[in-house]
């Protein structure tokens, strides 16, 4: 169809629908009609139907704050750069403390530097979605209360952007969808606890659309109301890994302090890789998902994604906590706060499993030989493949349920999509704007029907299948801890419910970051910041990219 025909076509359609209450309201950009970018790249994920929102401006974003930042201003930003980019939280707090920086000064700084790169059309990363307006606001209000903070959390102030399927109260909870573009939810359980311990949530993240579990064979970082988010180590080179992209993104870039990500298989292992960040995907239960929108209630998790691994250690502590509303919660958590016993352990006597079939990669050869020279033993592990079947069917008919509850109990009151069937009509009004990959995967849940019996039997297999390939693993050779590249062994640790922590490895020789990922048995976390901690002390091996520093 001639673009000018899709065009009034999808203008003809839209105003039929604006009289229908139950549809959201979205306007389109003409100019963001899929075309193809990247068509030469060799990887088909990376050509790109889609660069940035059709139904979202980038530019009115930063908009909100524009007396604020012309007050703030180039100089003071440069001469804040110091003091903010690439900080530790702890370092950022003796900045306050010693009266070189505010609470204010660091919301504005992140607010400054997200309107000056993403408003750039040669740097811009699409990897916020939307700001709170407040935020600037909520930080004089930090620091006119500092001085009666006899004890602060280390997370008290600090700016924090959440994945935008997770519920503030404040800003739309999208998944990415136009049809959530108008779902003004109330702030999930750890936000609320991060809000206790004084955080401030910063605004929303790009991910991939419905946590990548919505197109089939589509650009990881691509959402409908976000756009597709890009690799600041090599943007349209790079995959931002996904479905956390934007978390990635923006931590990589330092848009904010941290940000928050949501995992089922490798959402947040992933993008941290990829974008050279530190990411924690815990054992499921450990952080509550209660106003998250959901992919799988079996193997769903938030986790903290950071520049450094103290910072991730401190943002766990804030959001841990049990909640009565998500069953799987552990009524331990929130009990040890993994900041405070970081530092205690050693790497020598340490045992750590290494697969000989990635020994190809020099820097996960270099990562063991460093282990070696801090007295760590070195266990090499033959090359296996745990048995998954029945994955996808698990994820099918979570989702089948646990969506259409999650729109039911937690969506805002403009919301009145009920099922998959739902969005899916939806979408398939306007399928160049709303789905221009398809939506492929959504209509493959609505086709599974696996009995609940069968079902069942899937989940139970899935994780004694999981457990018992890590199990012999570690069990026989004694191991503290697996080490795997990036999100290779994601789905067998997700379904054993096994915690995963990722940190910088190194970089490719074309520039690509990849990250070595630490597995440990349930409940481990803290072993696995301990050893992350200590393993990054040794390397440092994180640097800014370099047209973002």
């Amino acid at each position: 169809m001639p673009l000018k025909s899709l065009y009034v076509s999808a203008i003809f359609l839209l105003t039929c629908l604006s009289t229908n209450a139950q549809q959201p309201t979205v306007n389109i950009n003409v100019a963001e009609i899929p075309v193809l970018y990247n068509k030469e790249h060799k990887n088909p994920r990376m050509r790109f139907k889609v660069l940035n929102s059709a139904i979202r401006d980038n530019t009115e974003m930063t908009r909100p704050f524009a007396e604020e930042l012309m007050e703030f201003g180039e100089a003071k930003y440069l001469a804040l750069k110091p003091l903010i980019m690439d900080q530790n939280i702890p370092t950022i707090q003796k900045h306050i403390r010693d009266k070189k920086l505010t609470y204010k000064d660091l919301v504005t700084f992140y607010i400054y530097r997200i309107d000056k790169i993403e408003n750039d059309p040669e740097l811009t990363l699409n990897a916020i979605i939307s700001l709170n307006p407040d935020v600037i606001r909520e930080a004089e209000l930090k620091d006119s209360l500092r001085k009666n903070q006899k004890n602060p959390d280390f997370i008290y102030g600090m700016p924090i952007l959440l994945k935008d399927n997770i519920g503030f109260d404040g800003l739309p909870t999208t998944a990415g969808a136009a049809a959530l573009i108008n779902n003004n939810t109330k702030d999930a359980f750890i936000v609320k606890k991060l809000k206790e311990k004084g955080a401030i949530i910063l605004g929303k993240t790009n991910l991939s659309e419905w946590a990548y579990y919505f197109c089939s064979g589509c650009p990881l970082g691509y959402s409908a109301v976000g756009g597709q988010s890009l690799n600041p180590y090599g943007r349209m080179r790079f995959e931002t890994g996904g479905s956390s992209s934007g978390s990635g993104t923006a931590v990589a870039a330092n848009y904010a302090v941290a940000a928050v990500g949501t995992e089922t298989s490798g959402s947040i292992l992933s993008p941290s890789s990829l974008n050279s960040v530190t990411g924690f995907k815990p054992t499921v239960g450990l952080l509550s998902r209660t106003g998250i929108v959901p992919i799988s209630s079996t193997l769903d998790t938030p986790g903290p994604m950071t520049k450094n691994v103290i910072d991730n250690a401190i943002l766990m502590d804030a959001m841990t906590g049990a909640d009565p509303e998500d069953t799987q919660t552990n009524l331990n958590s929130g009990r040890i706060s993994y900041y405070k016993t970081i530092k205690k352990a050693s790497l020598k006597g340490q045992r750590f499993g290494v697969f000989k079939h990635l020994i190809e990669f020099p820097d996960y050869v270099k990562f063991s030989n460093i282990l070696r020279s801090q007295g760590a033993e070195i266990i090499e592990l033959d090359s296996q493949n745990g048995t998954l079947q029945g994955f996808l069917t698990l994820l099918n008919m979570d989702m089948k349920s646990d969506l259409p509850a999650y729109l039911s109990k937690y969506a805002s009151a403009h919301v009145t999509f009920r099922s998959i069937e739902d969005i899916i009509s939806y979408n398939t009004e306007v399928l160049s704007i709303r789905a221009p990959y398809g939506q492929a995967l959504f209509e493959g849940i609505v086709k599974d029907t696996t009995s609940e019996t069968s079902f069942k039997k899937i989940k139970d297999d899935l994780e004694t299948s999981g457990k018992s390939y890590f199990e012999s693993l570690m069990n026989s050779n004694k191991l503290d801890a697996v080490l795997s590249i990036n999100n290779m062994h994601a789905a067998i640790a997700a379904v054993a419910k096994y915690p995963c922590l990722t940190i910088p490895m190194g970089y490719k020789s074309d520039g690509e970051p990849h990250g070595i990922t630490l597995i440990g048995p349930s409940g481990t976390e803290a072993k696995l910041y301990q050893l992350a901690y200590k393993l990054e002390e040794k390397t440092k091996i994180r640097k800014v990219p370099a047209n973002y520093d």
